[in-house]
């Protein structure tokens, strides 16, 4: 199993390309299930998550082809099994995206219950209540989601759907599922991350009738067959947040070419207000940073709010900033596993339940740490930046679930950083 052995105390500057997005990639690829037309789809990453649905899709009967410049050809007009077994699924979430696209397209689908990162429940009761709005028959068992079209009904039908809670996968579950369904399709309490309007856009390439996308109102005018497109992928915004917080934790100056400033409001206002200096250019983002940073407590929540998925980064930053500061994490409940490694390294944290107080140490000493999930990976790395001496990150196999070649582009930046083989081991 791979490490990553990082020498911390370099600054970082330089340009580094930010790839395109895990979680609009995910999605993007199951809505090709939705034609039997091709589909092309530029600035896919490379991780380990789109080769596991690569292989998925391609198990389906599904043509896949992907290039070594991020470009992924694929045609599902042979698509012949509408299934997404346990085997292939238990290490990704978002193999609960092929739901929706399955049971428009061809009426049924049996779908495994997903895995992923153990940072906290995130079922999939949202997703069945609301197809079941538009018409499925699913009933869970075995481990699977077996779904169906009411006995006579050749098509989904639409419907208004309120979801519980704001979900992002099931927001796009509902998108894809309503472009092919009868009739108007109205998300409530939708979510509105820049990755569901890139879906939404790409359905829109295809022929889909889609409005409202970006806010918490969406309404799909369902079609009756979708075409192929062409489609480049959005900028991954928390591959770029992540070198956003590792250049104002180390110093330095960065570009973050094709990065979006305007997708990550959020945590750029928290770094300004951290002494870091960012702001929007031509090509990207440009941050500066110098001189140790100011503490900044945040509390995650939904988009435009900031993301869960920066909270391990940016408490990276706040561990070695001064003063003290609070984090609250309001999304996931098992989100905080990375900060016992973070004291492994001299961090002064204290946990109690959804918040984390932090005081701010002035340097961290290097040591070997665990990564827990794929953000803690992130944030673990980050922190053995900036730490004194050598710093080893272990189980990096999270980390390459969501980031493209992370350590060659930190690297690139000048990071004294590199992946080193470890003995074979059996990942859980």
């Amino acid at each position: 199993m791979d490490k990553l052995l990082i020498r911390g105390g370099r600054t970082l500057r330089g340009e580094v390309l930010i790839s395109g997005a895990k979680n609009a990639a995910l999605p993007e690829l199951c809505a090709a299930l939705l034609t039997d037309r091709p589909v092309t789809l530029h600035n896919v990453p490379r991780l380990n998550d789109v080769t596991t649905m690569l292989k998925l899709i391609r198990n389906m009967g599904v043509a896949a082809e992907r290039d070594d410049n991020g470009t992924v050809r694929i045609d599902a007009g042979a698509l012949h099994t509408a299934e997404a077994p346990y085997e292939l699924v238990k290490t990704m979430r978002a193999s609960v995206l092929a739901l929706g696209p399955l049971l428009a397209r061809f009426g049924k689908a049996r779908v495994s219950l997903p895995g992923g990162c153990a940072i906290g429940s995130r079922p999939v009761d949202q997703h069945i209540k609301g197809l079941q709005a538009m018409g499925a028959e699913i009933v869970v068992e075995h481990g699977y989601m077996v779904a169906s079209l009411a006995a006579g009904a050749k098509r989904l039908h639409g419907a208004r759907i309120t979801t519980d809670m704001v979900t992002v996968t099931g927001t796009e579950n509902f998108l894809m599922a309503a472009a092919l369904a009868d009739g108007e399709t109205v998300l409530e309490n939708a979510a509105q991350e820049p990755e569901i309007s890139d879906l939404a856009e790409m359905l829109i390439e295809m022929g889909a009738k889609i409005e409202g996308h970006g806010t918490s109102r969406i309404r799909i005018q369902g079609v009756g067959k979708l075409n192929g497109c062409t489609h480049q992928v959005v900028a991954d915004r928390i591959e770029a947040g992540t070198f956003l917080c590792a250049v104002a934790a180390t110093g330095g100056d960065v570009v973050l070419r094709h990065g979006r400033a305007d997708h990550l409001d959020a945590v750029i206002e928290k770094l300004r207000e951290a002494g870091a200096q960012v702001a929007a250019v031509d090509s990207g983002i440009r941050v500066q940073s110098q001189g140790r940073l100011k503490a900044q407590s945040f509390r995650t929540t939904e988009y435009p709010g900031f993301p869960t998925d920066m909270q391990a980064q940016f408490m990276a930053l706040n561990v070695i900033a001064e003063g003290t500061s609070t984090v609250t994490e309001t999304i996931f409940e098992n989100r905080f596993m990375h900060v016992d490694e973070m004291l492994r390294l001299g961090a002064k944290i204290q946990t109690d339940g959804k918040v984390a107080v932090i005081e701010g140490v002035a340097q961290l000493s290097g040591a070997t740490v665990m990564a827990t999930d794929l953000r803690a990976s992130a944030s673990l790395v980050i922190a053995g930046l900036v730490a004194e001496g050598e710093t080893l990150v272990d189980r990096i196999y999270h980390l390459d679930r969501g980031y493209d070649r992370m350590e060659s582009k930190l690297r690139g930046l000048g990071a004294d950083i590199e992946r080193v083989p470890g003995p074979a081991e059996m990942q859980p």
